[in-house]
């Protein structure tokens, strides 16, 4: 059977990240993409030039349109740009049980622009993040979510990963893309134990919507019956992949898309 994923995030009419970036990960991944609508934004590579939010009772209608009718095997949360959605995202995920969640919380763009408003880390915290299976925060969004300095360390990668798990998620991946060093490396806590996942770094400008890719991966493969461990290793996996074979595209003139289509395209 063919995984059914809805992507609860914004769009990105340049199709680097949101739910474009989604929907071709779950293409990609042998999954059938479904998206939710959060906020409409205006921007490219190079940056976030507007931002427009629905109503959020029209976000509802559009996720409960959605599980009225459709077996969702696992949802990926993306861009939430109030409070007020946040709220309304974490009740219907609460209403709706899917099997798996994974929360990518987008506080800023790759390019530095900040796409919530104030309220929505503390709208995280109280309502969203204990409702989700898996949050998967950069370092400085984890910093902001768990209210301390940004991570330096894998310890301090670690110390994060076990503040933000006390907020009631079943798990947390800190993702340390931000630090220096040949690898790139994130730190898996999951109330029990710690687990490091290593990479190879790769050096490439087309880092946009790289955080959107991973987490819907990691939905795409929990869906098809990857457990937490094995579904994290090949996200990643399809990640590195995807970045080094970024070149491959000519997409604007700031911090490209990874392809994610390289397994695909000849």
């Amino acid at each position: 059977m063919i995984p059914n994923l809805l992507s609860i995030a914004g769009s990105d009419p340049s199709g680097g990240a949101g739910i474009q970036a989604d929907l071709k990960t779950f293409a990609a991944l042998g999954c059938y993409g479904m998206a939710a609508l959060t906020a409409l934004t205006a921007q490219n590579t190079r940056g976030v030039s507007a931002v427009h939010v629905p109503p959020a009772a029209f976000l509802g209608d559009q996720i409960d349109a959605i599980f009225a009718d459709i077996e969702v095997g696992a949802v990926k949360i993306g861009m939430l740009a109030t409070g007020e959605v946040v709220a309304l995202v974490a009740e219907r995920m609460r209403r709706h049980r899917p099997p798996f969640v994974v929360l990518d919380p987008v506080l800023v763009a790759a390019s530095g622009d900040s796409l919530g408003a104030p309220g929505v880390v503390e709208a995280m915290r109280a309502t969203l993040i204990p409702a989700v299976t898996l949050v998967t925060p950069n370092l400085p969004e984890a910093a902001r979510l768990a209210d301390e300095p940004l991570a330096k360390t894998l310890d301090d990668m670690r110390g994060t990963a076990e503040k933000l798990h006390r907020l009631g998620p079943k798990a947390v991946l800190v993702k340390g893309g931000h630090l220096q060093g040949s690898t790139s490396d994130d730190v898996l806590f999951d109330g029990k134990t710690h687990r490091v996942f290593s990479g190879r770094r790769i050096d490439t400008p087309n880092t946009h919507g790289t955080g959107c890719t991973l987490s819907s991966a990691i939905a795409a493969n929990l869906a098809k019956g990857l457990d937490l461990v094995a579904a994290i290793e090949a996200a990643k996996a399809y990640l590195t992949a995807a970045l080094a074979e970024s070149a491959a595209l000519q997409v604007g003139h700031g911090h490209g898309p990874v392809h994610h289509f390289h397994a695909l395209w000849q």
